[in-house]
């Protein structure tokens, strides 16, 4: 039996976040048996967490598959250790992960990542994936796998529904939406698909956000950046911009423990 934390991450008031799971590991796990707890958790996304050296070896996986980058469980398993294992809530904590080395702070009752920048580069609309999406952009981009679509306001955003049958036969890592917000306190909303790797629509996503905040901070020209996610759970995304790095905070809650009979 393993235990295993139910963690939200990006509340905020009125808006319920991101669960994660978050399981801490005593030594090395095999990829299948993690597979097999992320599946029986059904989250967006499973944390496991090792200690090593002066940090932590941080994995994720989705319901079907491991992915390089989350944002949301990252916060979750950052909440774990400071919370739940009594570490140093002043010392920052140092994730090596499959995107390198991910550090997390805690400022001013925020969790804050420093993540990598993975600026968009403007493309021709893929026809087929506006197809799919059910609407016309006014601007697209891309970085690797990973699409953005501009939208003309925020009710256009809320109002995508998706053909996810469709998306979930194609070769694309996800899709983001994104508007101006309709509400002066944030800066711009978002919504995030990825069928294909086992999340139709992810409520709140950290690691679209690297790619969300360069591209707005350079239509805004701001570095530092208030977003909000508006999937039916939302959340809450505080970003500040520097170089190549972009640090994206949010606030977290426990929401339970459960136990996986593995």
């Amino acid at each position: 039996m393993t235990n295993v934390y139910e963690i939200h991450s990006f509340v905020a008031t009125g808006k319920q976040g991101n669960p994660a799971g978050v399981c801490l590991l005593h030594e090395a796990a095999d990829s299948v048996w993690m597979q097999k707890i992320a599946c029986a958790m059904g989250l967006s996304e499973t944390a496991f967490v090792l200690p090593q050296g002066d940090g932590y070896q941080l994995r994720w996986f989705t319901p079907t598959t491991e992915v390089d980058l989350c944002g949301h469980a990252t916060l979750a398993a950052a909440y774990v250790i400071w919370q739940l294992q009594q570490y140093n809530s002043s010392a920052a904590i140092m994730f090596f992960t499959a995107s390198g080395i991910v550090t997390v702070q805690q400022r001013d009752n925020w969790i804050e990542m420093d993540l990598p920048a993975r600026p968009m580069q403007f493309i021709e609309p893929p026809q087929k994936i506006i197809a799919a999406l059910g609407v016309i952009p006014i601007t697209t981009a891309q970085q690797g796998s990973t699409y953005l679509f501009l939208l003309e306001n925020e009710a256009q955003v809320r109002a995508v529904t998706p053909d996810f049958v469709s998306l979930r036969a194609m070769p694309v890592h996800g899709v983001m939406v994104t508007s101006h917000a309709a509400d002066g306190e944030f800066d711009f909303v978002s919504r995030y698909f990825a069928p294909a790797m086992g999340v139709d629509e992810d409520p709140v996503t950290g690691s679209a956000h690297c790619s969300l905040a360069p591209w707005w901070g350079k239509q805004l020209k701001k570095n530092h950046l208030m977003a909000q996610q508006v999937s039916a759970r939302g959340g809450v995304l505080r970003l500040r911009l520097a170089g190549e790095r972009v640090f994206i905070a949010g606030q977290t809650v426990l929401h339970g423990q459960r136990q996986i009979y593995d």
